[in-house]
């Protein structure tokens, strides 16, 4: 039951952070500008809609509720999820990648360090490298394929 609490207080933790520092960009000198595409918001449950990313180093921070989009780790970012029932496809070749949050459905190319998942009810799944994988929540499904 503890292991529950701190994966929620975690996930909690990283969705804040993401969508805290991402409503302030226009502030923050460090953030840079997002790459990825994005399609516009729509009150139709089956369109996509926007979720909040911003790029600081070489860490994509990706933060929303309900979304589908696409992410691109290029050759080597580390990648930073947070949110709720977001369906992401990431091409390229991550180096770690951290998912917090719940019922979060990731596809993944490739992992070549580390895939840390702290969150409930998660299915993640790539389809190249050989990444230490610590699953330090609950209900995740973790998958290499191909």
């Amino acid at each position: 039951m503890r292991a529950h609490a701190v994966a929620r207080a975690l996930a909690l933790s990283l969705v804040m952070a993401v969508l805290g520092t991402a409503g302030c960009a226009g502030k923050n000198t460090t953030a840079a500008p997002s790459t990825a595409s994005r399609t516009s918001t729509s009150t139709t449950p089956s369109t996509t809609s926007t979720g909040a990313q911003f790029d600081i180093g070489n860490t994509i921070n990706y933060g929303s509720l309900g979304t589908t989009s696409s992410l691109d780790c290029g050759d080597g970012k580390s990648l930073n999820v947070g949110g709720s029932n977001n369906t992401l496809t990431v091409s390229g070749t991550c180096g770690t990648v951290s998912i917090g949050g719940a019922d979060n459905k990731i596809t993944i190319d490739k992992i070549d360090k580390h895939l840390n998942v702290v969150g409930l009810n998660n299915t993640i799944t790539y389809k190249d490298g050989n990444p230490k994988v610590e699953n330090l929540g609950s209900g995740n499904t973790i998958n290499k394929v191909g």
